[in-house]
């Protein structure tokens, strides 16, 4: 079930600054006519029922990261990436690199409709969009910084927690420890839904629930909260227990549409996944997954699969029906895992490191009757041998002499 990391693999590369976020580019931006790119075979791929066709576009992946400010030396960007699924290869280097100076991009979010992305910066947000270049040599996409000024977001502190809500209506943004402020804006008027000034000491994991009704907000401490964007209101307070700290939460679906919420809980003997009831906000159940503390934490779109990232550089895939643990990836990276995200289509888990390293995980499609077929040449091979024995031991009793003859005879 656990394999080790392998940085010989096509599907992990160093991109040379540390990482602190990743996405996928939404597919509206991808060009016909992309530059090809030197690939190479192979990558990780976990067992699954995903999804099997292959696009012959690019997929283009988004990364933050940087030094930070001083004199480190490691410049503070926004990279893109290329993965190719036919080969489950990443690009040797980044396709395309934007420079923001002083400021790291800590936590993004990008904008599911394709209009661009917002980054959170040290001091502000900044509005990023997607950027086509095209020469007579090149046509790929690029990034550039907008026009548009977030002015609710301007000297607002860093923001620890940045997501859109499903259809791009809404954006949600959460603060540290010196304002803790939580926000919810309509998009892109940025007409304000929500303002609650201390809604934890820090806002560290924001998510919407998949009909855009509700929001779940997790602080550094106290319980979790769930707010009804309807009325504005306090919907549900989500209580811990006395050994949990609560990390990262996410809305998915069940097989029978219904919705639910997983949020991550570090304990005393190790961290688990806890899975809430979204009608009564009760816990439905508790599930332990790893020893090391949870670092990054992602859901599938189609509601299969859950992924953990911890601070050893592990990656496990969690199967959602029946919350067993499918695969493990021993230091999938040698620093912690800082984030990781699904793709939209829930064929493969993008994942990314401190230690600048990034890392595509493809989920393959599972072959239902496998098991069954193995079951059946082991019945098959057990009767072939049973028969012989048998056969054997007919020939036995009707010799006159021994097979073996302990002694004289």
């Amino acid at each position: 079930m656990g394999k080790a990391n392998n940085p010989d693999t096509p599907n992990y590369k160093k991109y040379g600054v540390p990482l602190y976020g990743s996405a996928w580019a939404p597919s509206v931006i991808i060009n016909d006519s992309p530059q090809q790119l030197d690939r190479k075979p192979g990558a990780d791929e976990v067992s699954g029922e995903g999804s099997t066709p292959s696009p012959t576009s690019p997929t283009y992946l988004v990364f933050s990261g940087g030094g930070g400010e001083g004199r480190s030396g490691i410049p503070n960007s926004l990279l893109l990436a290329e993965f190719d699924f036919t080969s489950n290869s990443l690009s040797d280097m980044p396709v395309f690199k934007l420079g923001t100076g002083a400021d790291l991009p800590y936590r993004m979010a990008v904008h599911p409709g394709g209009e661009g992305l917002i980054c959170s910066l040290p001091k502000s947000c900044k509005w990023f969009q997607w950027d086509e270049i095209k020469t007579e040599e090149v046509h790929k996409q690029g990034l550039k910084l907008s026009e548009k000024v977030l002015t609710h977001l301007e000297d607002a502190g860093q923001q620890l927690a940045l997501t859109f809500n499903n259809d791009g209506s809404m954006l949600a943004v959460g603060g540290e420890i010196q304002d803790g402020n939580l926000r919810v804006f309509k998009w892109p008027s940025m007409e304000n839904v929500l303002s609650e000034a201390q809604a934890h000491s820090t806002v560290k994991d924001l998510d919407f629930s998949p009909d855009g009704k509700f929001l779940v907000s997790l602080g550094s401490g106290g319980p979790g909260r769930v707010w009804d964007l309807t009325s504005s209101t306090v919907a549900a307070s989500l209580l811990k227990e006395n050994d949990e700290a609560f990390g990262f939460c996410r809305f998915s679906q069940t097989n029978d549409k219904n919705q639910v919420l997983y949020i991550t809980a570090a304990r005393d003997r190790g961290a688990c996944i806890v899975t809430w009831n979204t009608t009564t906000w009760k816990k439905l159940g508790s599930k332990k997954i790893v020893r090391d503390s949870i670092s990054a934490f992602s859901v599938s779109a189609d509601g299969k699969f859950l992924a953990v990232g911890t601070i050893q550089g592990d990656i496990v895939i969690v199967n959602s029906a029946s919350m067993q643990v499918q695969a493990v990836v021993r230091q999938a990276h040698l620093g912690i895992v800082t984030t990781m995200r699904f793709s939209q289509d829930s064929r493969a888990l993008v994942s990314a490191s401190m230690d600048s390293s990034a890392r595509v995980t493809v989920i393959k499609e599972k072959k239902k009757n496998g098991f069954s077929l193995r079951i059946i040449i082991f019945m098959v091979i057990v009767g072939i041998a049973v028969y012989l024995m048998v056969a054997m031991g007919v020939d036995h009793s009707s010799s006159t002499v021994p097979f073996f003859t302990y002694g004289k005879s």
